[in-house]
């Protein structure tokens, strides 16, 4: 049997009845429910550069013997074009992994997933130690294994790989703790998302201790137990190289302890703070901030100022007006649907030279004609966007209720008759002096 196929047997050979199925045109291949008697269709995968197996147990291969391969086998796993593997609804047993992990070494997959699987037993990873892998992407979701804690022996037979690793996720998977010494293994890692897990506001210090992710640029907490906005900014202090942080779909609360020393890494530029049940705006916020998600919550007010910002996604809340605009004076797009804004006042939004990208529907409108001028002006611009005008509806006065905003009339002569009128009098009283 050739390396390329032993490597693509020791994880995909599952009792069923499926078969590989292999799109050309995407260089994607699926195996699902692979059999001895169908196994030989594993070949048509050797082409695609994505190559999925979905369903089986393998806990009976687990002995499978993989021992050093002949040169002939390693040159043919160089040759593959496989840069993706997907394992989906398998029962992985850890002493198989281990052993099919050594042949990675030689080929040139880039990222490996593992979804919905369940990780059975331990294994000595000691035969892993200093070997290097090609793998920078690493991605775990709903998947059942034992508690990183209390393994992290493991991760050290693993560092030579993971002190290299670019990206990892691990969601959906019930994690609750990250020891430290787990995190000062992932000596490069840029990406890590931990969402949809157990995480506290206690394990976060731990987790991000002095060491642990020294080059983590992005982060995700998204949908964890977190309730303590100051807790997180705490706890997140020592990634010096942060940038991008969503905290979104947690409970949080503004409890500051009076010791708090709550400072945000000053390389932070992108906050998520949706879905989080906000009712005022959670300070301090990161000073260098160029992008910030509050939408979905319950802000009646918003008192910021931001120099740096461009992006605001305010959407979903319940603002009345967007006096808190003149605080932001490089903001480029402003997402604020959904509001209780009556008005879009043309001659503050005028004056913010860099906004180009506005969407602002399914506000309660005052047409009025200041009011209804005000946005068409702006839809003159091109800044609206798609929901633009369809989705741009008065509310008031009565007589334009549920009217399209753009269909209100603004001339001069209806909106500021005053304006009109005036001059004409003025000609008449001349005309009549002079007469």
């Amino acid at each position: 049997m050739t390396g390329a196929v032993l490597l693509l047997l020791a994880l995909g050979l599952v009792e069923g009845g499926g078969r590989c199925i292999l799109n050309r045109t995407e260089e994607h291949c699926v195996c699902r429910e692979l059999s001895e008697e169908s196994v030989g269709s594993i070949v048509q995968c050797l082409p695609a550069s994505v190559v999925e197996f979905w369903g089986g147990d393998l806990e009976r291969y687990a002995a499978l013997p993989i021992g050093d391969l002949q040169p002939s086998a390693i040159e043919i796993l160089e040759s593959l074009s496989i840069r993706k593997l997907v394992f989906g609804d398998l029962l992985v047993p850890e002493v198989l992994l281990a052993r099919v992990l050594k042949l990675f070494s030689y080929t040139q997959v880039q990222e490996l997933v593992f979804e919905s699987c369940t990780f059975m037993g331990s294994s000595n990873w000691d035969e892993m130690a200093g070997r290097n892998l090609p793998i920078t992407t690493l991605r775990f979701r709903n998947v059942t294994a034992a508690p990183v804690t209390g393994h992290e022996q493991g991760f050290s037979s693993l560092s030579r790989w993971l002190e290299s690793l670019q990206e990892l996720a691990v969601t959906g998977s019930r994690v609750t703790a990250l020891p430290c010494a787990v995190g000062r293994v992932f000596g490069a890692l840029r990406s890590l998302d931990v969402a949809h897990n157990g995480l506290a506001d206690s394990g976060l210090a731990v987790a991000f201790c002095e060491g642990a992710f020294p080059q983590l640029r992005v982060l995700s907490l998204q949908r964890n137990n977190l309730t303590s906005y100051h807790g997180v900014c705490e706890s997140l202090q020592l990634l010096h190289q942060l940038q991008h942080l969503d905290i979104s779909q947690n409970r949080l609360r503004l409890t500051a302890h009076p010791t708090s020393s709550c400072q945000w890494p000053m390389s932070l530029q992108s906050l998520n703070l949706s879905h989080t049940g906000l009712d005022e705006m959670l300070t301090p916020l990161p000073p260098n901030l160029e992008v910030l998600d509050i939408s979905c919550n319950h802000l009646r007010t918003l008192d910021i100022s931001l120099g740096s910002l461009k992006t605001l996604l305010v959407s979903q809340n319940m603002l009345q007006d967007i006096s808190f605009l003149r605080n932001c004076p490089m903001l480029e797009v402003l997402y604020l649907d959904d509001n209780l804004v009556s008005e879009l006042p043309w001659d503050e939004l005028r004056l913010l030279g860099h906004l180009r990208d506005i969407g602002a529907a399914g506000n309660p409108y005052n047409c009025s004609c200041s009011g209804a001028a005000g946005i068409q002006r702006l839809a003159a611009t091109g800044h609206l966007g798609p929901a633009w005008p369809q989705d741009y509806m008065c509310h008031s006065p009565p007589r334009y209720r549920d009217i399209l905003v753009k269909d209100v009339s603004v001339s001069v002569l209806q909106c500021n008759r005053a304006a009109v009128i005036a001059p004409i009098c003025v000609i008449l009283g001349i005309l009549c002096v002079a007469g």
